[in-house]
């Protein structure tokens, strides 16, 4: 892991035993255990400026529901760029924390996730408030 973090931040200064690291940790894990509390620590975003406004826009969907790239589109005012919202999509290297697993094809289905569509679907049934017996192969999308 140290190795990858090195050749991922080769300027970063890798400390042991950061005293707020620990507190991070636990704000991460407590995040994705329960996502309806929000995550509240600080994100270093590094994007185009279509980039920033659509991880926004990821950011402001709720748990548990998910929209189609063609919806965070529209919600971002050009229709037409659902192909550069999946793009943007697979460029997101902040897994969870910018929700790029509530968006799905407009049919309802799984696409593409850059970490798996196993995983997607995991973190999806996660948020889920239906009990587990109960839950879609096809998430609802959400409509505004």
């Amino acid at each position: 892991m140290t190795n990858r973090l090195r050749a991922r931040f080769p300027k970063a200064t890798l400390q042991d035993d950061d005293p707020g690291f620990a507190a991070w940790v636990a704000a991460v894990v407590a995040f994705i255990d329960a996502p309806r509390r929000g995550f509240g620590l600080p994100l270093d975003i590094q994007g185009t400026a279509f980039q920033q406004r659509a991880w926004r826009a990821l950011q402001a969907i709720p748990p548990g529901t998910t929209a189609s790239y063609a919806e965070v589109a529209k919600r971002l005012g050009n229709p037409s760029a659902a192909r550069a919202v999946a793009q943007t999509c697979a460029s997101n290297a902040i897994a969870v924390a910018i929700p790029c697993h509530r968006v799905v094809r407009s049919d309802g289905g799984m696409s593409g996730y850059r970490w798996g569509v196993k995983r997607k679907r995991a973190l999806l049934e996660r948020e889920s408030p239906q009990p587990q017996s109960a839950r879609l192969d096809h998430p609802k999308s959400i409509s505004r």
